[in-house]
């Protein structure tokens, strides 16, 4: 054979090769239906990449060839827009149906909700009702209205006892459902002395409670936590009203960054300027460093204390010293 017909030939049998290897690229991804043969669930991780969530899904059965899926999402621009997740897949799908779960939430079950630590109940009912829960009337109504036993004594709500985590969640999970899971964490958390620890500081464990999510709105290091938790003791124990900013913002309607005179005034139980002793609930729910503030808070005869910037408090005996911080820290 002729030099040209050569490479004739073997021009016509490399289109051939790859007209053959894109045909069966095509078969595997749009048409081939084996797989999975049977329903699977599958948890994608917060964090995952594409190529960690492919070879999850060759592992359990759900797609065929690991390299044909990643080249789908490479060529579709799609590999980081995979959402964290639990995924249920009906038997028989092609690998761009199983994409297109991935990245639309189509199969998604369960979705990936993180709370913060100080978050209210109605913050917390409304990150649900953005994740895709549930509305957030529903849960803000539930958390507000329930009430658990801790310690002996019932709770006015849920209000400080909804823990803050991040945790997989059910779509269309009922409020009920949702508040067992965080109350749950919430005693998995608590200290297991907490009600003798309680007891040694002058409380319950209610009461600890609502100490730990005063300093949970308050602090802004972790080194004042046990300070500031110091301070609302003290105080409690002197009978001076705590005088606690957070929760007069815990009162208002809407909240604010800088509270006016005025604010100071708002006629409500909340207002620890006019009412001494402890609010009537917790005005937030703290993570596990303020809850061990409030259960192990720091020693010292501290009655105030004042931001002074780069995160941290300076804190003081007297009025006096008050007074003087307030205008090295504020002028």
């Amino acid at each position: 054979m002729r030099p040209v017909g050569v490479i004739r030939a073997l021009f016509v049998f490399s289109i051939l090769v790859l007209g053959g290897l894109v045909l069966a690229c095509w078969y595997g991804l749009y048409v081939d239906r084996s797989h999975p043969q049977s329903s699977v669930d599958i948890v994608v991780p917060r964090g995952a990449t594409f190529a960690e969530t492919a070879a999850q899904l060759a592992s359990r059965g759900v797609i065929g060839n690991v390299e044909t899926f990643r080249l789908l999402g490479r060529l579709r621009g799609e590999e980081t827009a995979v959402r964290a997740g639990e995924y249920r897949f009906s038997p028989h799908q092609t690998q761009a149906q199983v994409l297109a779960s991935l990245i639309t939430g189509g199969a998604q079950v369960a979705a990936w909700v993180t709370i913060p630590e100080g978050f209210t109940a109605e913050q917390i009912a409304a990150r649900l009702q953005e994740s895709g829960i549930g509305p957030s009337g529903l849960f803000r109504r539930y958390f507000l209205s329930q009430s658990i036993a801790v310690d002996g004594a019932h709770t006015k709500n849920l209000e400080g006892f909804l823990f803050p985590n991040t945790y997989l969640i059910p779509l269309g999970a009922t409020p009920a459902q949702v508040a067992t899971t965080f109350v749950a964490q919430f005693f998995r958390e608590l200290p297991r002395d907490a009600a003798s620890r309680a007891r040694a500081l002058g409380v319950n464990v209610p009461q600890a409670v609502t100490v730990a999510s005063l300093v949970e709105r308050e602090a802004r290091s972790a080194g004042d936590r046990p300070h500031i938790a110091r301070v609302i003791y003290n105080r409690l124990r002197l009978e001076m009203p705590l005088q606690v900013d957070a929760t007069i913002e815990y009162a208002l309607p809407r909240h604010k960054t800088e509270l006016s005179f005025g604010d100071l005034k708002v006629g409500s139980p909340y207002n620890t300027y006019l009412h001494p002793g402890l609010p009537p609930t917790p005005i937030a729910n703290p993570g596990a460093p303020s809850l061990e503030a409030a259960f192990s808070p720091s020693r010292g005869d501290d009655l105030y204390y004042v931001y002074c910037g780069n995160g941290r408090h300076v804190f003081s005996k007297t009025l006096a010293e008050h007074q003087a911080n307030v205008a090295r820290c504020l002028h």
